[in-house]
């Protein structure tokens, strides 16, 4: 069973909330997990492809910006993490751990081992991350909270 987890962030801010996503796709990635990084929309894929090259001076997470012609595709497959906003990266794949940044919960999330959720202090994301939240556990899946300080 899927087991998820929400980060929750003390910051109001998307740059904060995209920031952590960075870090938290890199710990990830450094534990071994192929990642799939499920954007709001195109605008929200392309900020984090930027930050990906960025967030940090001194390390690099390979990565690839896909879109639903390439979600099946050997780019989408050669790296450890990809972004997206479409729709769920190709079966075969291997990806085992999503990272949600979108409001909603995609209906093909079960598909993977772990799902990350970040929650900052925008009214907005709260409103829709506590519907995910009740969502998940309506449904069964083990849900854990991780509150993180300032």
């Amino acid at each position: 069973m899927t087991r998820i987890d929400f980060y929750i962030l003390p910051d109001t801010t998307l740059e904060a909330r995209l920031g952590f996503a960075c870090r938290l796709a890199e710990t990830i990635a450094g534990k071994g997990y192929r990642l799939h990084l499920h954007a709001e929309d195109e605008a929200m894929a392309r900020d984090l492809d930027d930050r990906l090259w960025t967030f940090r001076p001194d390390a690099y997470l390979p990565h690839a910006l896909v879109d639903s012609t390439l979600l099946g595709s050997e780019q989408g497959q050669e790296v450890p993490v990809t972004i997206g906003w479409e729709g769920p990266p190709a079966p075969d794949a291997g990806v085992q751990a999503m990272l949600n940044l979108h409001p909603g919960i995609p209906e093909w999330f079960s598909r993977f081992e772990r799902v990350a959720e970040i929650i900052n202090q925008h009214q907005e994301v709260l409103t829709a991350k506590r519907e995910c939240w009740q969502t998940y556990k309506q449904r069964g899946y083990p849900v854990k909270a991780h509150q993180l300080k300032g």
